[in-house]
């Protein structure tokens, strides 16, 4: 998701029970499940257990699961990493001829991702298709009519991220991975509620085609709240106010409209920099620790700034932010780096210095100071739904001029491996602090 600090736009862009109860229960489990002739979805409560990679994996008011936001942007005819300060140490022979990275639809390149992921110790990835979504989905006649940037050309490497967006399912499901997928709508442009020729929005096209994929591939799918989950991106900055009929609550009326859609899916509203935006806030006071979000709001958090000492006007310090669901946190975000205000580079620049709100990857001797700082926030808070902002962006906006600028979890030339073993630490540290040693990975 490539946001900038105040506006998002894109770049045309497991029943197991806590571990301390018989282990053997949990085997006989996993073996049922696996003799079982139909999808039938299995609950999660301690993931780490060992999730079913044939099930579905069901999140209740018991859970609690680890995300990662991935992006499998990348290829020859989509997204390259020419403009990008970090450079992935993961290749594809077809990448070399537009500057080097990988193609994210090469069967090697998933495979090592999987694997990584599966290392650091999350439950599900995020399936990001939120940028261009009429482009993608609509016709050529609703591209000429409202869509002026939406050429050929770029329609075409838009869909080259869609399609490879959807592959994930079935070649996850070849690997057989326990790994889930949440598809990532885009929720932001007018356009996506427009009618098409055929009637529909680019909108409800886009949660067919995932729908399509979740159920062809049901052991691919999160359930929660008995159905299927998406997630919607709203991007930053959310106007409160009903009456200004704001995207978000445009989406929301849509949603309530069609029954049809929400009898099927569970549908969750995600926003940016909700560390800024106090009228979504549960109080006005100035925070002194995670902020609560309003209820009426339902949003969920994506990459709030943790700057405890900043003091920028108006907002400073920041605080992430995260909601509630009954008498449990639902979604916390804990992020690797975020910009402040004015985005990456005070004044403009390509180098240093950093705005003075800026949260930076590094603290003293290379330590991972943000995303540390914002996990031990998550042992307070644990969340049903803990994200981790993110597996692998690259591209600016959002990503900045150097390391300390950039966001991204995957080997690179800037970091190596360092914030691979970074992040599985503190998984591994989190999911300690809720079901003991039994949770060490």
């Amino acid at each position: 998701m490539i946001q900038t600090a105040g506006v998002s736009r894109g770049i045309e862009v497991f029943l197991f029970q806590r571990a301390s109860r018989s282990r053997l229960a949990a085997v006989l489990s996993l073996v049922l499940g696996l003799l079982m002739q139909t999808p039938a979805a299995t609950a999660v409560s301690n993931p780490s257990a060992g999730a079913n990679p044939r099930l579905p994996l069901v999140v209740n008011g018991d859970s609690h699961i680890v995300v990662m936001e991935y992006e499998a942007w990348f290829g020859p005819n989509a997204v390259t990493f020419q403009s990008s300060a970090a450079l992935p140490l993961l290749q594809s022979p077809d990448m070399q001829t537009v500057g080097g990275g990988y193609d994210s639809a090469d069967p090697a390149v998933i495979q090592r991702h999987v694997t990584q992921l599966e290392h650091l110790g999350v439950d599900a990835a995020i399936g990001d298709l939120t940028n261009n979504v009429s482009c993608i989905f609509n016709s050529a006649w609703f591209a000429e009519k409202y869509l002026p940037y939406c050429t050929p050309s770029f329609r075409s490497y838009n869909q080259t991220i869609r399609d490879n967006t959807g592959n994930l399912y079935p070649a996850w499901t070849k690997l057989g991975t326990r790994l889930k997928l949440i598809p990532q709508l885009g929720g932001f442009d007018q356009d996506v509620l427009f009618q098409d020729l055929d009637g529909k929005t680019s909108f409800e096209k886009e949660i067919d085609f995932f729908g399509s994929l979740l159920q062809n591939y049901p052991e691919r799918q999160v359930t929660y709240e008995g159905k299927p989950l998406m997630l919607i991106f709203f991007g930053a900055a959310q106007d409160p106010n009903r009456s200004d009929n704001p995207m978000w609550f445009q989406v929301k009326k849509f949603l309530e409209s069609h029954p049809e859609l929400t009898r099927k899916y569970t549908f969750k509203m995600i926003a940016g920099y909700l560390d800024s935006q106090p009228l979504l806030w549960a109080t006005q006071e100035v925070p002194a620790g995670p902020i609560e979000l309003a209820a009426q709001y339902h949003f969920w958090s994506w990459v709030d700034r943790l700057n405890p000492t900043c003091t920028v006007a108006p907002f400073c310090p920041y605080f992430p932010s995260y909601n509630r669901a009954g008498n449990r946190v639902e979604n916390f975000t804990a992020s690797i780096a975020t910009a402040g205000q004015n985005g990456w580079g005070c004044p403009n620049s390509n180098s240093p210095p950093y705005c003075p709100d800026d949260a930076l990857r590094f603290g003293e001797n290379d330590s991972y100071a943000t995303f540390h700082a914002s996990m031990v926030y998550a042992r307070q808070l644990h969340p049903i739904f803990l994200i981790i902002h993110q597996f692998n962006e690259f591209v600016p906006p959002d990503e900045g001029f150097d390391a300390n600028t950039t966001d991204d979890i995957e080997p690179a030339n800037l970091w190596g491996g360092g914030a691979l073993n970074a992040v599985r630490h503190e998984i591994g540290v989190y999911r300690r602090s809720i079901w003991g040693e039994a949770a060490r990975p």
